[in-house]
This record gives structure tokens, C-alpha cells and sequence, in this order.
């Protein structure tokens, strides 16, 4: 035998592992698994804790037995589209077609993609002159030419909806719109402030602080510049009395918001400025390509600038700290429009405060809010669940009052 042969009779564990080795071994595995799945865990409570309870993004919108649940960035788009509409002065009819329209069109998702060169949340073509490829996927511009052209069609808000569609549109498949009516109207009732306190949604918080200057930034995007300081929407504000925006018999639109280098309604400050500001940036007015001129007080308008200056008078950032640095607070004039659903008495706050205030709730996921206060209700990303509940002194109805991450 060799000498070799023999060692290897004499030591026959000599090249195997002891037990002891690979017990030690697999016990760590087990460790370590348990361990992921303890992070698992505890990273699903801390997304749940952070978005009020619901695991997955959502908004829902109605009450009762009649809800309508979107994600996040469908609401979003969807309160894109209902203030660009009641600041153009079109009535709630008209944000109930648009909403239905984009609904069919797109799911509410701003798309890049489409049938031939079918872009954005009305799937409109560049090709048959709705604007370029970049207009197009603004939803501010989309939505505002959408008004544009749907003010064009003598009697619209008195034709079923479906038809009023179809005769912007012009759509392969005209009776499709019609199914979407019923989430439109609730979508339409609480962005546009008639149904108070009747939008909610539980976004993932992320981990960046939010931006108050950004927050502004798109208010004035959506609403104009006028919002920053609690001036009237437009010369109408299409929540009664008629249908604003729509072609009298002459074809003439009987009251429009203005263009985006006319001033908007609501007199001058003291320095003779408009207080309206301008309008509110691409597709405001018929002309495709305005939207970036002009400045007025509390920011600049259009092309996704930023508002200089506080609601309330000084720059941004002066003595500010903490909270109330996170905070944007929007005057709601004493005179705005409180009739509720059958035109009677809201129930506390106004028209344009629950528009504004659903509004906030809406893009709360884009835009880090997480806290929304007004008339006597708040909405905050950690009691989502809960929806609108019973708020403190800070939620009056002279302003809403809104809140990003810090």
C-alpha cells in the first residue's frame, strides 16, 4: 500500500467537512433568511403606515354606493384637466365631457403612443393640427385645446355626451364615450368644488421633502396666477347662471377665460397690476403657441414657472421655518360660489375652496403634499384612510391650507 493510500485509510474524514462546520452554515442561512423576510415585513408596514392603510396607491372619488377608484396619476390628470377648464370659465358639463373624452381616449394617462400619431390624454394628432408632439403632451395645453375646440360646437352641454365628444374628436369608435359618463360626472362634481370633501386619496410618501415654490409653480400652471392671491378665476367662473365658454347662436363663445397675455378679471393691485395674472400657459386662448407671456402678482404664469412671492405678501422663504415653511396657503375670496350639489347652501366652505382644496388631494402623489386643510375638514397622507376628517382651528374657510413633505 502507499504511503498515500495509507494516510488516506488512516484520516478517511481528512477530506470532508465536519458536521459541526456544516450545521454552523446552515444555521446562518436560515438567519439570514429570516432576516429578509423580517425586512420584507417591516418594509410593507412602513409603506402601509406611510400611505393611510392601503398598500397600493389610490384615489376614490363619490361616496356611498357610487365610488370611482383611479391611481394617483390619473386623478392627477384628471384635476389638470377640471381646472384648466373652470379657469377658461367652462361650465361643469364641459369638465364632464373632457373627463369622459380622456378617459376613453387614454385612461387618463398622458401616453406617448396612439393610433398613427395619436399623442397624450385626448390622443390627439399632430397631424391634423391639435399642436406639436411637445404641446401635446402638456396636459395643460391638451386639456385647453380640447376647450377650445369643444366651446366651437353650437349647444354642446345640451347634446348627450357622447355626441359633444365625437364632434371634437372625431373618433373611429363615437359611441364609446358614452360609458364613461358616470365617473366623469363624480370626477367633475368634486374637482370642480360642488361635492365637498368628496375626493381622497392614499399616496406612497416618498422620501424626498416636497417643494412649496414647485407646488405654486403648478398651481399657476392649472388656475393662473391670480390663485397665489385669491383673485377670481376668469370673468366667469362657469359654476352657474348659464353655460360660460359656450357659442352663443353667432358662434362667438359667450364667456371664455382670457387669453394667456390678457389679464385676467379681478381689478389691479395697488400698483395697478392684474391681479388675475395671465392665463393659465400653453393652450390658454385659441392661439397654440401663447402661454409663456406675462407675469402677475404672486408668480409668473405659464411655461411651468414658479411663484415669487407668498400668498400674503413676501418672498418665499422670508422667515419661514419648519412647517410653515412647507406651507402654501390660498386665500378663498368671502364671495365665492358655496351652492352644493342641488344648488343650495354647501355645507361649510365654498365652491372654489373645495376645488382648490380636491385639487391639492389629487396630485398629492406627484407633488409630496401631505396635508390639505380647509373648512373645517383635513386630509393628511397618514390618516388617508379616514379620508376628510373633523380638522382644528387651522382649516377655516378664508383659505385652503396646504402642506408638503419636509
Amino acid at each position: 500500500m502507499s504511503e498515500s493510500a495509507a494516510s488516506s485509510s488512516r484520516h478517511p474524514g481528512a477530506s470532508r467537512p465536519s458536521r459541526p462546520s456544516r450545521a454552523r452554515r446552515g444555521r446562518r442561512a436560515r438567519v439570514a433568511a429570516s432576516f429578509a423576510v423580517l425586512l420584507a415585513v417591516a418594509g410593507y408596514v412602513a409603506m402601509r403606515y406611510e400611505s393611510g392603510g392601503g398598500g397600493t396607491p389610490r384615489c376614490v372619488v363619490g361616496s356611498g354606493g357610487h365610488t370611482y377608484t383611479l391611481s394617483p396619476e390619473q386623478a392627477s390628470n384628471a384635476a389638470t384637466i377640471s381646472a384648466v377648464g373652470t379657469t377658461r370659465g367652462m361650465p361643469e358639463r364641459a369638465v364632464t365631457i373632457a373627463l369622459a373624452t380622456a378617459l376613453q381616449e387614454s385612461a387618463l394617462r398622458n401616453i406617448d403612443y396612439g393610433d398613427r400619431d395619436s399623442l397624450g390624454l385626448f390622443q390627439q394628432r399632430p397631424s391634423q393640427g391639435w399642436g406639436t408632439p411637445e404641446q401635446i403632451m402638456d396636459p395643460v395645453y391638451s386639456a385647453g385645446i380640447f376647450y377650445d375646440r369643444l366651446a366651437e360646437v353650437p349647444g354642446y352641454s345640451r347634446l348627450p355626451l357622447t355626441v359633444a365628444a365625437q364632434r371634437v374628436q372625431r373618433s373611429g369608435f363615437p359611441q364609446a364615450y358614452a360609458k364613461h359618463e358616470p365617473d366623469a360626472a363624480l370626477l367633475a362634481a368634486a374637482l370642480t368644488g360642488r361635492s365637498a370633501a368628496s375626493l381622497t386619496c392614499a399616496p406612497i410618501r416618498g422620501a424626498a421633502p416636497g417643494d412649496p415654490e414647485r407646488l405654486r409653480g403648478e398651481l399657476v400652471r392649472a388656475f393662473g396666477a391670480g390663485v397665489l392671491s385669491g383673485a377670481p378665476a376668469g370673468p366667469g367662473d362657469g359654476k352657474g347662471g348659464g353655460a360660460p365658454g359656450e357659442p352663443d347662436a353667432g358662434g362667438t363663445a359667450s364667456g371664455g377665460g382670457t387669453d394667456s397675455g390678457g389679464a385676467a378679471a379681478g381689478g389691479t393691485d395697488g400698483g395697478g397690476t392684474a391681479a388675475g395674472g395671465t392665463g393659465p400657459g400653453p393652450g390658454s386662448g385659441s392661439d397654440p403657441d401663447a402661454g409663456d407671456a406675462g407675469t402677475a402678482t404672486g408668480g409668473t404664469a405659464g411655461g411651468g414657472g414658479t411663484a415669487s412671492a407668498r400668498p400674503g405678501g413676501g418672498a418665499a422663504g422670508d422667515g419661514a421655518s419648519g412647517a410653515e415653511g412647507r406651507t402654501v396657503r390660498l386665500p378663498v375670496p368671502a364671495g365665492a360660489d358655496s351652492s352644493g350639489p342641488e344648488g343650495g347652501a354647501a355645507e361649510a366652505g365654498s365652491r372654489r375652496g373645495w376645488e382648490l382644496a380636491q385639487w391639492a388631494v389629487a396630485r398629492a402623489d406627484e407633488l409630496d403634499v401631505v396635508e390639505v386643510a380647509y373648512a373645517g375638514r383635513v386630509w393628511s397622507v397618514r390618516e388617508a384612510r379616514e379620508g376628510w376628517r373633523p380638522a382644528g382651528s387651522d382649516a377655516g374657510t378664508g383659505e385652503v391650507v396646504i402642506r408638503v413633505a419636509g
